[in-house]
Parts: structure tokens; sequence; C-alpha cells
């Protein structure tokens, strides 16, 4: 049945009209939900396992400190030019994330002693270890700071930085190339993977 309203006609429905396409769409309704619908963040589950890394805390704190060690500059001898060169364009010590030699101990956690120390100069690095952040690591870099090299007899210098400071890492040479003290962070960057917040 249609009424005219202008020029539109509209549909008019009786109640019993009403009541039959109601009841018609309830039962398809009715019959299209016999089963449940598949979960739809069944695709989330999915999702997540190619997107979220899972990790222990130890493995991501470890992550960070082992690939921002920031190296405060010890240089007491000639193992420093290598230390430097070590730093500088050709052999690009920022793949290792140590892009800046810090000025003060206490923005740095990693100490690389190259050279000769003598008893005078053992309080001032002892006192510089003293004030670095933890966790701190200490790399000997080269004969004299390892064992007090050729000078080790000497009544002015200490033989080995493990007597003041203890060492992480040891670097051999006399002076060891920028390739020897890079294998040298790789091997601390193994021993900081290591490490347990449940032991720090």
């Amino acid at each position: 049945m249609e009424i005219e309203s202008g020029q539109n006609m509209l549909p008019v429905y009786s109640p019993a009209e009403l009541d039959r396409d109601e009841g018609k769409a309830i039962e398809a309704l009715r019959a299209r939900s016999q089963q449940p619908i598949p979960d739809p963040d069944r695709w989330l589950e999915e999702e997540l396992e190619r997107s979220i890394l899972t990790a222990k805390l130890d493995t991501l704190l470890n992550w960070g400190r082992r690939w921002s060690c920031w190296p405060v500059n010890f240089g007491l001898a000639c193992c420093a030019m290598e230390m430097i060169a070590a730093a500088a364009l050709r052999f690009d010590i920022s793949r290792f994330g140590m892009e800046l030699f810090r000025a003060s101990p206490r923005q740095a956690d990693l100490m690389i002693v190259s050279g000769t120390l003598t008893w005078k100069m053992a309080p001032a690095l002892k006192m510089i270890y003293d004030q670095m952040a933890e966790p701190k690591w200490v790399v000997a870099m080269g004969s004299c700071a390892i064992s007090g090299g050729p000078f080790a007899d000497s009544y002015s210098v200490v033989p080995g930085v493990n007597r003041i400071v203890p060492v992480d890492v040891y670097v051999p040479g006399c002076p060891p190339r920028p390739e020897s003290l890079y294998y040298g962070l790789i091997m601390l960057h193994e021993k900081i993977s290591q490490d347990s917040i449940a032991r720090s």
C-alpha cells in the first residue's frame, strides 16, 4: 500500500507486514548464526610473531650496553697514537658505537688504558675509574699497560694496570695496531653480552 506525499511515493506497512518481515530477518540471522564466527583476531597472533621480538631483559640491556660504550681517553704513551688512529676515519671506531671519546669520566663506561702507567699517575687513573658510572669496563692496551712492558723492572712503573683497577680485556702488542684494539673490543662485546643484572 502506498500513499502520496508531494512527488514521492512512500510505502506504508501494516503492523502484520512489519512483524512478518522482521520475523524473516530474524530467522535468516538465526540460520546464519548456527556456527561461531571465526576469531577475527587470529591474524593478530601471526602479526605479533612476525613483528615483535621477545627477549629477556638481560639480552635487551646488554645489547644496548654493547653498542653504546662510551670510552674515556686515558692515553699515557705511544700506544695512545694507535688508539687515536683506531678512532680516526680510516679505521672508524664508530661502528662499535664509540663515536666520541668522552672528556668526563661521569659520561663514560669504558676506560682504554694505552701506554705506560707510572706510580705517580696511578692515583689519577684510580680516581677517574672510581668516577665512572656502573657498569664499567677497562681495556689494557699494549704491553706496558698489561705488564709494564720493557719498563716492568723500573721503580717508577706499575707492572700492569690490573694492580690498580680490574681489567676486562687485554690487548697485547708494542704497540698493538688498531685492528688488535678492535679485536679486543669484540671480545669486550662478548663479555658484556654474557652479563646479567642479577649479578650487578
